[in-house]
């Protein structure tokens, strides 16, 4: 079987700006001990949720809970859970879901971050049809302190093709998540096809 079809790892790579350094993270606990004596900076960590003692118990952990589509022309949103195992997000390759074509739409991923900080944040999105790469999305999403309220996220809107011959056939659509540490948070496949109504 081919996987001429596929969205690789090559698609997915970030890009990189030139002579940006990524510095060593820091602890939760590191951070807060850092200028104790200054009582302004202080109250400034605290509103960042960089609380001394403040429950971070454990390594830092991203945990992505949806990605959903938006758009003007849409009654409800379209939303995908991204805390379902993996066996049942692998369906939606194979069940794709349907979008209208030549309307407006954007995209939005929201998540909670837990423990420690996270820094640089990216969403990468590739969307193939026939094998051929006829989108790709770099998004920064940004650096997170940890807090239970999730975090949203909604990207630049974009219009969906249309016409007969980009209603034939589906699109592949891989989802990634990725830290400035390069570790991969959300890596996974959906598909959709276009339609002349939602």
């Amino acid at each position: 079987m081919s996987h001429a079809h596929e969205v690789t790892e090559d698609d997915l790579i970030p890009s990189e700006t030139e002579n940006y350094k990524i510095t060593p993270s820091k602890t939760l606990a590191e951070l807060t001990a850092l200028d104790k004596e200054d009582e302004s900076l202080q109250r400034w960590k605290q509103s960042l949720g960089l609380n001394p003692g403040g429950g971070a118990n454990g390594p830092k952990k991203v945990v992505l809970k949806s990605l959903f589509l938006i758009s003007p022309t849409l009654l409800n949103q379209i939303n995908i859970d991204l805390t379902r195992p993996p066996a049942e997000l692998a369906k939606l390759k194979k069940e794709p879901m349907i979008i209208k074509e030549g309307v407006e739409y954007s995209v939005g991923i929201t998540f909670v971050v837990e423990n420690e900080i996270v820094s640089g944040l990216k969403y990468l999105q590739v969307v193939k049809r026939a094998g051929l790469t006829v989108d790709k999305t770099e998004a920064m999403l940004g650096s997170y302190g940890p807090q239970a309220e999730a975090y949203t996220k909604i990207f630049a809107s974009e219009e969906s093709p249309s016409g007969m011959l980009a209603r034939s056939g589906a699109y592949v659509v891989r989802s990634r998540v990725v830290d400035d540490d390069k570790h991969v948070w959300l890596d996974f496949e959906w598909g959709f096809k276009l339609g002349k109504e939602w």
